[in-house]
């Protein structure tokens, strides 16, 4: 299940907003790493969602981005985007998960170009100071694996889905994204720790809920940034029987290069923007412990090579 961005003019934005304009019954600005951007939607379950997942951005400040979210009779599912004004249109788009990672996308666009700040598709942890990124393409045990981390001694978290990065003196410095966390329902299957916030979240048609995971780890589990010190890259490769290995920074490149840099949620994929991405990852690996575990295994024997091989818990 995917989808595809259709590429638009400021032209035919602007027409496009004169279209939905009398539609917005709601118009929320969020605060995502210091872009504002705003959410215009006749949607009231989209409007509530955004407010639960994004920390609020003051009504006065200027918009960087804009989403609209809305849909037509036709049940056909668009999502379009104009670069110059940095507006994404999501039509007949009912799965949340994708608007909030199109919001992201959108905010990234801004501070690649403008700020030199990059973002990964990825969850990061934070074990006494020391910052742990894991990158994957969806499916391959991301979240699980972050999850299952989260509920060890010593062991916090930044993000669970995306994250901005700074490269600055030498190091690379991981921003949080996100207010709170969207979590899947069988979380409370593989760890029995998140089985009370599950029994009382509101899960959508996909099986996903956003939840203030506070409630269950703590509130000092949850800290906004860390130092990157270590990578690991998930796989699923039968063919290959190696749990884990180390990667140099040219293989990690090559590894999430060959998987869109584990990040679907792209918007712009010209190769002014594949060279800057390519560029900022090598720079980034070249500072990092690189790892890439296989998750063909079962769940306990890569979540043990995790823990214990790679991060010495």
């Amino acid at each position: 299940m995917k989808y595809e961005v259709k590429l638009i003019s400021i032209e035919e934005k602007d027409k496009l907003m004169e279209k939905y304009s009398g539609r917005f019954l709601y118009e929320v600005k969020a605060d995502i790493y210091g872009c504002c951007i705003k959410l215009l939607t006749d949607e009231r379950h989209v409007k509530e969602r955004w407010e639960e997942s994004f920390y609020p951005m003051s009504a006065s400040i200027r918009s960087h981005g804009r989403l609209v979210v809305t849909s037509e009779t036709d049940g056909r599912m668009q999502v379009l985007y104009d670069p110059l004004s940095k507006t994404a249109f999501l039509i007949n788009v009912d799965y949340y998960g994708w608007v909030k990672s199109i919001a992201l996308s959108v905010a990234s666009d801004i501070l690649e170009d403008e700020h030199g700040i990059n973002s990964v598709h990825g969850a990061c942890i934070d074990i006494d100071g020391q910052g742990v990124c894991l990158m994957a393409p969806p499916g391959t045990g991301k979240t699980t694996h972050t999850y299952g981390l989260l509920r060890l001694k010593g062991v916090r978290a930044v993000s669970d889905d995306w994250f901005f990065v700074r490269l600055m003196g030498g190091e690379a410095l991981a921003f949080a994204s996100e207010k709170n966390f969207y979590i899947q329902a069988d979380v409370a299957e593989i760890w029995g720790e998140y089985k009370r916030l599950v029994d009382k979240a509101e899960f959508d048609s996909m099986g996903r809920a956003i939840v203030n995971v506070r409630w269950i780890v703590g509130r000092g589990k949850i800290i906004p940034m860390t130092t990157l010190k270590k990578a690991i890259i998930l796989k699923r490769d039968p063919e290959d029987k190696t749990i884990f290995s180390r990667l140099s920074p040219s293989e990690a490149l090559k590894c999430v290069e060959n998987s869109d840099f584990c990040n679907p949620h792209l918007l712009v994929r010209d190769e002014r923007k594949t060279n800057l991405r390519r560029r900022f990852f090598m720079n980034l690996f070249n500072l990092l412990d690189i790892y890439v575990v296989n998750t063909v295994a079962p769940i306990s024997e890569t979540h043990r090579a995790i823990k214990e091989e790679i991060l010495g818990l």
